[in-house]
């Protein structure tokens, strides 16, 4: 009676599992495709001072333009989500992003290419608070949310490999105009992909287990998270413009400081996949300790180690210095009452974007006036600052999974 009564293979529920992939191979798609765009200005930079006859200063104008467009409206990306819906808000930034590189493409001057990089920035700030919440929703059901972040962190930085690598091989053969073009055109097809991945019903499937953090969350852990997650961002900023002099004094050339760059980039993007785990196995403030300590060491040692030595050591700075982002992004949805993700997402992203533009200032006057040596080990030091607030953020952590 009761094997009669049992319902059918196709009239079972349907599970979630189609739906937490299909959202995390939507946000790893537009991670990799926004921070890919974001990371190919680099490239065409020198081209279009050339074209247009540019100063530094415009130069610098021009790459300000779109990191602080998306920067400054990544919190207004988050409300607008409330009234418009995240997938569309995010299909439209992809749209909206794609578009600038197609008017990047005809641009005649200066303000044209101005008006195209603001409009990317304005597309691009969607991405991080949206795509990091969709992620955080669809997989908080079943867990493995730090996992799949830890995921969404690394495809950020494979986008950011391949789309400016491959410009720079179709530079070869066409022009920066035409390359603009097609990869607008690419992230033109990235949102028709989402729309096909993301439908509208997708968070909403999705329902929280028993256990999983619902409660109004914690604004004194997400202001030690914000704080920890500034003070990484731009000792990680500062190393990183300061390595190539660094490199320099030790007598590598431009091939060698290219070599180096890699070998810390390849560390890097396996660091935001590994320490994903690390974290969701060990914890997140015994792997804040273990990556901000190690890279506190390695950025001494640095300074004082052969070239060969140094070359040898940066995967694994690399893989210090970036994994620790994986991690704390984990921690912002067990801080973040679940109706405040987008804006968490946004406010977290925003103050280490904005602290990792200010960090090569701040630190540069510093190098300036007692040199690199000195500067190299003030940043060192301040990295040391986020182990007492990585304790705290685990404390209200589990405080508020304690009382969800």
């Amino acid at each position: 009676m009761n094997s009669i009564s049992q319902p059918l293979p196709s009239e079972q529920p349907p599970t979630a599992d189609p739906i937490r992939r299909r959202a995390l191979v939507a946000a790893c798609t537009a991670h990799a495709v926004h921070d890919g765009l974001t990371d190919l200005i680099y490239v065409l930079l020198p081209l279009w001072q050339a074209q247009f006859a540019l100063s530094l200063a415009q130069v610098g104008l021009l790459r300000g333009a779109y990191s602080g467009t998306m920067a400054a409206i990544q919190l207004l990306a988050s409300r607008a989500a409330r009234r418009w819906g995240r997938e569309r808000l995010l299909i439209g930034g992809t749209v909206l992003a794609g578009f600038a590189y197609l008017l990047a493409g005809q641009a005649d001057g200066l303000v044209m290419l101005l008006l195209a990089l603001m409009l990317g920035g304005l597309g691009a700030s969607t991405q991080h608070p949206l795509a990091s919440s969709l992620v955080t929703d669809t997989h908080e059901a079943g867990g493995g949310v730090k996992q799949a972040l830890s995921h969404y962190n690394f495809s950020g930085d494979i986008g950011k490999t391949l789309i400016p690598g491959l410009v720079g091989l179709l530079l070869t053969v066409v022009s920066w105009r035409a390359s603009a073009t097609l990869i607008g055109l690419l992230a033109l097809g990235c949102a028709a992909l989402l729309w096909w991945l993301v439908p509208a019903r997708a968070s909403a499937q999705v329902r929280p287990a028993k256990g999983a953090a619902r409660g109004p969350g914690s604004v004194r852990g997400l202001r030690a998270l914000l704080c920890t997650g500034t003070l990484d961002s731009a000792a990680r900023m500062g190393f990183l413009t300061f390595l190539p002099f660094i490199l320099q004094s030790k007598g590598a050339g431009t091939a060698g400081i290219g070599l180096a760059l890699m070998l810390l980039f390849i560390g890097g993007a396996f660091g935001k996949l590994l320490c994903g785990y690390l974290g969701a196995r060990i914890g997140m403030m015994k792997t804040v300790w273990l990556t901000e300590s190690t890279t506190s060491i390695l950025i001494v040692l640095a300074i004082f180690l052969p070239q060969a030595g140094l070359m040898a050591m940066l995967p694994l700075l690399g893989l210090a210095l970036n994994g620790t982002s994986s991690v704390l992004y984990g921690a912002v949805p067990e801080l973040a009452g679940p109706d405040k993700r987008e804006h968490a997402f946004a406010l977290f992203y925003t103050a280490t974007i904005g602290s990792g533009a200010l960090a090569p200032v701040v630190f540069g006057r510093l190098g300036d006036a007692t040199g690199i040596a000195a500067a190299m080990g003030v940043l060192a030091a301040v990295l040391l600052l986020t182990l007492p607030l990585a304790w705290v953020v685990e404390r209200e952590s589990q405080r508020v999974l304690a009382e969800g």
